[in-house]
């Protein structure tokens, strides 16, 4: 009732919710004409190679296992947060850091679609956290030396855009190498999202860290706790439980942004869709490849958008 007076209640708003009405039901009868007449072989026959990438299928249930690891591990470091309530979280994450290692698909050349997508957020997003929240003390640090490091980069990193930091990655990194090791590009891409997200990281707690009372970090000295106790136990406990929604969206933003490996021939969900229309028997397919994309990309971003809002839900953000 409370919706139908909402859409309905007055002559203007029954006006523009039957247009709305009118046009959505228009726009949904020619998407599911087309979607009717559309050839989704292409998806099909190219679904193993869109999440696994070059992996055979057989191994399709070790990359299961991988993915299973992460969350347990990212469940186990979560609770050594103090983020969420688990039992034994120090376990946790150590089983879960030991199965994704045991379970790790090997050789990373063989890395591609969905699964080089989850692996290059996933793990770029949990290297960047150390360094994001070092950067974020830093940035507030008395030292001045210290605090402008921290701010030059920052606003160095923030600055550019990130497909340049993965061109310089791919340049630069061998330059620091020893003469005949090559890293793998994958492993070049790992270093410029780690960075990346590692700057934008530092600000999201800093915002954070702003959000305590300075009362809070009295109380931890007086009750006898060291600067770096009264940091992991008091401190950054509560900034991050404020920032919560922002890590998340920015775990999301970072997910849809490996699609920009496709620029240094890595082969991810959007390099593999170009690898599958550049086959003759696929031209003219470019609306179903893309549509399906999407739509991976929707229900992979809302998936964690939901996990993220169970999150809030178990801090009890937002209520009182």
């Amino acid at each position: 009732m409370r919706l139908f007076k909402a859409l309905f209640g007055t002559p203007g708003n029954a006006l523009v919710s039957l247009l709305l009405l009118a046009f959505l039901g228009w726009l949904g009868q020619a998407l599911l004409l087309w979607g009717l007449r559309a050839e989704w072989r292409v998806v099909g026959e190219n679904l193993p190679y869109f999440f696994l990438g070059q992996l055979p299928k057989e191994r399709l249930p070790q990359v299961v296992g991988f993915l299973g690891s992460l969350a347990l591990a990212l469940l186990g470091w979560l609770g050594s947060l103090r983020m969420v309530r688990v039992p034994k979280p120090r376990l946790l994450l150590l089983l879960g850091l030991l199965g994704s290692l045991l379970l790790l698909p090997w050789p990373p050349t063989l890395w591609g679609g969905l699964l080089l997508s989850f692996l290059l957020s996933g793990v770029a997003m949990f290297l960047a956290f150390p360094l994001g929240v070092a950067l974020a003390f830093g940035r507030q640090a008395r030292l001045p030396v210290l605090r402008l490091l921290a701010i030059a980069f920052i606003e160095g990193v923030r600055g550019v855009p990130l497909v340049s930091l993965l061109f310089l990655a791919f340049v630069t990194v061998p330059l620091f190498l020893p003469e005949g090791l090559r890293l793998p590009q994958v492993v070049r891409a790992l270093v410029a999202f780690t960075l990346f997200a590692a700057a934008y990281l530092a600000e999201n707690v800093r915002g954070g860290l702003q959000a305590v009372p300075k009362g809070q970090w009295e109380a931890a000295f007086s009750l006898g706790l060291t600067p770096f106790q009264a940091v992991r136990f008091v401190i950054l406990p509560q900034a991050l439980r404020a920032v919560v929604p922002a890590l998340v969206g920015q775990y999301i933003a970072l997910f849809k942004d490996t699609s920009l490996v496709a620029l240094i021939g890595l082969l991810d969900l959007m390099g593999i869709a170009r690898a599958v229309l550049a086959n003759p028997q696929n031209v003219g397919l470019e609306r179903e490849v893309y549509l399906f994309l999407a739509l991976v990309y929707l229900l992979v971003s809302g998936g964690f958008s939901y996990l993220g809002r169970l999150l809030e839900r178990g801090l009890g953000l937002g209520m009182r």
